[in-house]
């Protein structure tokens, strides 16, 4: 069964998610990356977007203004949401922010941030960018302008959008983090094999 998220987000509905789990988002969207971060963090600015039990999209989107002063999403594809670390685990206790998406994954300070916020952190497949436009209904607003197109606060009216790939879990699990110890386990194994085939290699 499709497992679909509507914002406001309530702790029940994220409270049995595990990562690895997809689900799919209705309701509002907000794209925010690396300079509203740091307005928020490190210049003390509020919001002018209330995002608590909402979502964000760490994502600099390709946005057509029309005629009439109203918008139209071209394309909108995930940033690298790692550049974010440092930000987001206040970020999270600051907004009260629920699911946090972009493009692959994120550290031990937003893991904690989940943990101890009930939040969540979900990937994005990349080059998808046109695909998840479709998923837009409306732009309902757009917020911080002056800081150019891929930084603006869009605020977006989205329906199932996704899929989105839990990759870190209310309870701070960390796919990524997870798969890495078992890389690290498993490599110097392969390694050895493979040098094996290859030692006559000069």
């Amino acid at each position: 069964m499709k497992k679909i998220l509507t914002t406001p987000i309530t702790d029940e509905a994220l409270a049995d998610l595990n990562v690895g789990d997809i689900v799919y988002l209705t309701g509002h969207l907000v794209t925010c990356r690396d300079v509203a971060h740091r307005r928020l963090i490190e210049l003390k600015q509020q919001l002018p977007v209330d995002v608590r039990g909402g979502a964000i999209f760490h994502a600099g989107p390709i946005v057509r203004e029309k005629d009439d002063g109203s918008f139209e999403m071209v394309s909108i594809g995930p940033t690298t949401s790692m550049r974010m670390e440092k930000f987001e685990r206040q970020f999270i206790q600051e907004t009260g922010v629920k699911m946090i998406i972009g493009k692959g994954g994120m550290g031990e300070e937003t893991a904690a941030g989940c943990l101890e916020n009930n939040a969540v952190h979900a990937v994005f497949p990349g080059g998808c960018a046109v695909v998840a436009a479709t998923k837009v209904e409306a732009i309902e607003a757009a917020e911080w302008r002056d800081l150019g197109m891929p930084e603006t606060l869009w605020v977006n009216r989205v329906k199932e959008f996704g899929p989105l790939i839990i990759s870190i879990d209310t309870k701070g699990n960390n796919i990524f983090e997870e798969n890495k110890k078992t890389f690290n386990e498993r490599k110097g194994a392969i390694l050895e094999r493979i040098h094996e085939k290859v030692k006559f290699i000069k």
